[in-house]
């Protein structure tokens, strides 16, 4: 074996021997590209560098701000706000709370750009209330978990926002951004016909029913909360401000809605809100720093390059290689975090995507962050599924078999995303941002 497969071997097999015995993910990194550069003569200062370079991202300043959106919006009540609002919407239809479930992870998703966020504070009041409504423990797990992959495509995504730094393509974050919104929709709709179909066939309630006075009131609140979404969405594809100047003033305006319009937010709450972003930011800071540094030992191997030379010697078929290119991303999204995912991996498919099979760095972004969000829902590792069960007190094994109209539905629209980058771009061409 040659020096550069030498190095190749040492990087990826110390990542993954430092991932199995529980190191945390940044300092893994960080370690296995240190080791392989130290084999290799790479000067250590080189990595350092990269890992500086990587943080000084004017994009990446966009991820806190949206951090602190969310949990701003989540501690003074705005989830209970927009259920109550959905449940206006769609609740009285069979299996009402189900939809009512769905709509509102897109809305949430729209807030948090997060799954984890999502499942955990939706999960935790629709799950045991759907249950004790009559619906199966399966059916409820697999509704919120599912729905929580909205969050991922829909901006404000932080998703989408790693994949932009990782590519280091100089792509537009707001044009990144509103590439997701279709997309998003549509998956909403693709979860809500199987979850509306089974609700008939089960027989499943119908959702809460309000008066109308109690109707307008829930508009009128859970709309003040849902101007934190029109900011980034108006601010995004209109060029009024960038995503990043979106994200800021959208923390701001949330933070003005739930002191003055729910009054429900205290200095010392606000605080504390605060503090539990923290762990959040830094554990982003990190890995981002650490990627930057694997990734550059990547380049210097020249890992892009040669995954390319392999997958393009299996088949000379676009339509057979974008296939290979979707089943690698789902099987990696079975067993790795989403996040690291996309900073490891689009270094090296992106190359691929966007040469030898033409996709645009646009189109291609929300096909991969789809894709891996896909694995958030599915064992052994998916994260929002063990959280899902953990709410609902069940085992894993339980509820995978009521995932699997789930599953297709989440699988046909990651295949006409991939094959009709129309839905994707589309969007963004007709609002002149391409």
């Amino acid at each position: 074996m040659n020096e550069v497969a030498i190095g190749t071997v040492i990087l990826f097999s110390s990542l993954f021997i430092l991932m199995l015995i529980r190191i945390p993910i940044a300092f893994s990194l960080l370690l296995s590209a240190l080791t392989t550069a130290a084999y290799l003569g790479i000067p250590f200062f080189n990595l350092f560098q990269k890992m500086s370079v990587s943080l000084l991202s004017f994009t990446f300043i966009a991820v806190p701000f949206f951090i602190m959106m969310a949990q701003v919006m989540t501690d003074g009540g705005i989830t209970n706000k927009l259920m109550s609002f959905c449940n206006i919407v769609v609740g009285r239809i069979p299996g009402g709370t189900a939809i009512v479930n769905i709509l509102v992870s897109m809305l949430f998703g729209g807030i948090s750009g997060s799954s984890a966020a999502d499942v955990s504070s939706i999960g935790a009041m629709l799950i045991p209330a759907m249950v004790e409504e009559g619906y199966d423990a399966d059916y409820s797990v697999a509704v919120t978990v599912t729905s929580s992959v909205e969050g991922v495509i829909i901006p404000p995504s932080q998703n989408m926002l790693f994949y932009a730094l990782a590519s280091a393509s100089g792509i537009s974050i707001s044009t990144l951004l509103t590439c997701g919104y279709i997309p998003g929709l549509m998956l909403t709709l693709g979860l809500a016909i199987p979850a509306l179909l089974i609700a008939i066939k089960k027989k499943y309630p119908l959702g809460k029913k309000y008066s109308m006075r109690e109707n307008f009131r829930i508009m009128v609140e859970a709309l003040f909360g849902l101007g934190a979404i029109v900011v980034v969405i108006i601010g995004t594809t209109t060029g009024i401000c960038s995503a990043t100047e979106a994200a800021g003033i959208a923390a701001v305006y949330a933070l003005a809605v739930t002191v003055f319009v729910y009054k429900n937010m205290s200095f010392k709450k606000y605080v504390e809100g605060l503090k539990q972003c923290i762990p959040t930011m830094t554990m982003a800071m990190a890995i981002i720093a650490a990627s930057g540094a694997f990734g550059y030992v990547m380049s210097y191997l020249k890992v892009p390059q040669n995954v390319a030379t392999w997958l393009l010697s299996l088949t000379s078929n676009p339509t057979v290689l974008t296939l290979l290119l979707l089943l690698m991303m789902l099987i990696l999204g079975c067993f790795m975090d989403m996040g690291i995912l996309i900073l490891l991996t689009t270094p090296i498919l992106f190359p691929i995507a966007t040469g030898a099979l033409g996709f645009s760095p646009y189109h291609f972004g929300v096909v991969l962050v789809l894709a891996y969000g896909i694995g958030l829902c599915t064992p052994p590792v998916g994260t929002s599924l063990f959280i899902g069960c953990s709410i609902a007190k069940v085992p894993v094994e339980k509820v995978v078999k009521g995932f699997l109209p789930f599953y297709i539905s989440m699988i046909i629209c990651l295949l006409l995303l991939t094959f009709i980058p129309e839905l994707s771009l589309g969007l963004p061409r007709i609002l002149g941002l391409l």
